[in-house]
């Protein structure tokens, strides 16, 4: 998604191009939200074997919603960039097809990082600059916001065929999925800590 976003590269590979790194973008977002789905399912072992528990339902779990809502959104991304890479789509055609579905993806972000940041941090406001796991949704949240205004910013105006502001929209996604690379990247330090047996005291 970040290289896509580069200034330049659009008008470099061409349109097309671009869209087709988007949308192979898109499928590695939803490979890592079903992995963290699958995680987060696999915390409560004893609900159901096979695919029943990949299904399971686990209202009392935080984390299961919040992956699993994610997971939602990325398949909305996968809807919106395949169709942005077809060819002479009209206004209205961008508009139902591209847009929408990411307007819808980019709030089902919004709103699983806004779970998962209530998870870690016990609330709304948390202020720990020294825990890992909050770096990592502080990341998720800040990437999150960031693919909100670039959603609001690519609302394809009907009366022109163009974006609101293409290049805000530009900035938001390259923001929002430099944000999400990072806490990936944070992630494995902390997945490694916690694979490391404690001290024995």
């Amino acid at each position: 998604f970040a290289l896509g976003a580069v200034p330049g590269y659009a008008a470099t590979l061409g349109v097309r191009a671009d869209s087709i790194t988007f949308f192979i973008g898109s499928l590695f977002f939803t490979s890592a939200a079903f992995l963290q789905y699958r995680e987060s399912v696999d915390a409560g072992r004893g609900v159901a074997h096979g695919w029943r528990r990949l299904l399971a339902y686990r209202p009392h779990q935080i984390d299961w919603w919040a992956s699993g809502v994610q997971l939602i959104g990325t398949l909305y991304f996968n809807v919106s960039t395949g169709n942005a890479a077809r060819i002479d789509l009209s206004a209205q055609a961008a508009q139902q097809h591209v847009w929408r579905p990411d307007a819808i993806g980019s709030l089902c972000f919004l709103v699983a990082s806004g779970l998962a940041w209530f998870e870690v941090c016990h609330g709304w406001a948390s202020w720990s600059p020294r825990d890992l796991s909050w770096w990592i949704t502080l990341l998720n949240l800040v990437g999150s916001v960031a693919f909100g205004i670039s959603a609001v910013a690519s609302y394809v105006v009907p009366a022109t065929g163009q974006l609101r502001n293409a290049e805000l929209s530009n900035l938001g996604t390259f923001v929002g999925a430099l944000c999400f690379l990072v806490g990936a990247v944070l992630l494995l330090p902390e997945r490694t800590r916690a694979m490391v047996p404690a001290e024995p005291s």
